[in-house]
């Protein structure tokens, strides 16, 4: 049996598909020419009649998956998360999006720690792009336990799908396995002083900073927002009432993520003081993953700067 607390999340993703297609012949899968990095490679070595390698031509895997869905195959389509986003936007728009396609675009490598791969490679907009699109849902899974219930949820939900996954190994979130709820925030922590939400790899840092804090007194509520659509107001609305100050954490550009979505919640219901951390209207640079998540202010370190300021802000001070 795979121990997904081992891998980082796009292996979890594609140890998980191959277990899942031996019960389900709908399942297809496309590849850009990237199934060594995506990890579609489990899949296409078990089953390669039902994979298909469209080269370098993400627009045309976009065509093919809604071809296929319309013909009640559950087609999953990967590359990159630059490429599924960017390269391929109006094709997702119009044979997916528009007609409701049952596809499910897995991409992984998104965000700035692709490290060394550069500005080119590192998908920041692709959550803002996917959140504007009717129907579909958007995920972006902590870690490897929870990425395997996701891709499980994701195949037996009727409709779209933007998942997001990582190069790098992330911090295990779940040893004890993960109850993952399309359109629901998890709550790995409660505190009285602040509610810190986060998404990606920036839940484990949200998870450091608020163990860091609590050894000053400062008690944080810790919420993990995988799913950015449909995002779950309620948990949002109950962190603003009962803890008064929020703070969000994200792994993508600031404008039209996850502090976007946070800030028009509480703006028109619950206004309550607010700091958001992710990336500032810039691309990024090559470099090792954590020397760019600190340039752009992404660490447990910036994360407890951050509650300090609005819990002062909560004070009137």
């Amino acid at each position: 049996m795979t121990n997904y607390s081992e891998l980082s999340t796009r292996e979890a993703f594609g140890k998980v598909l191959t277990e899942l297609a031996a019960a389900d012949n709908r399942i297809i899968v496309l590849d850009a020419d990237v199934s060594r990095s995506t990890m579609t490679k489990y899949f296409a070595q078990a089953y390669p009649d039902r994979f298909i390698e469209c080269g370098l031509a993400e627009q045309n895997m976009i065509s093919i998956a809604a071809g296929l869905a319309s013909c009640g195959k559950i087609p999953i389509a990967s590359t990159f998360a630059v490429f599924a986003s960017s390269r391929c936007f109006d094709q997702v728009r119009m044979c997916i999006a528009q007609p409701h396609s049952n596809v499910k675009v897995v991409a992984t490598h998104g965000g700035i720690t692709v490290g060394e791969d550069g500005s080119s490679h590192q998908a920041i907009e692709d959550i803002s792009l996917y959140c504007s699109l009717p129907h579909f849902n958007v995920v972006v899974p902590s870690d490897a336990i929870e990425t395997v219930e996701v891709i499980k949820t994701a195949i037996s939900t009727e409709g779209p799908f933007y998942i997001r996954l990582g190069r790098s190994k992330t911090p295990v979130l779940y040893p004890g396995g993960c109850a993952f709820k399309l359109g629901q925030g998890d709550k790995l922590r409660d505190g009285k002083d602040c509610t810190i939400i986060a998404t990606g790899i920036m839940v484990s840092m949200a998870v450091q900073a608020a163990d860091s804090l609590s050894k000053s007194g400062i008690q944080c509520r810790v919420l993990n927002m995988s799913t950015l659509k449909p995002i779950d107001q309620k948990s949002i609305l109950d962190a603003a009432s009962d803890t008064g100050a929020i703070v969000t954490a994200e792994e993508h550009l600031l404008h039209g993520g996850l502090a976007s979505m946070v800030a028009q919640i509480i703006s028109c219901n619950k206004p309550v003081p607010l700091a958001s951390l992710g990336i500032n209207d810039t691309y990024c640079k090559s470099g090792k993953p954590e020397e760019l998540l600190e340039m752009q202010g992404l660490t447990a370190g910036d994360i407890v700067e951050a509650v300090k300021g609005v819990i002062k802000r909560k004070k009137g001070l």
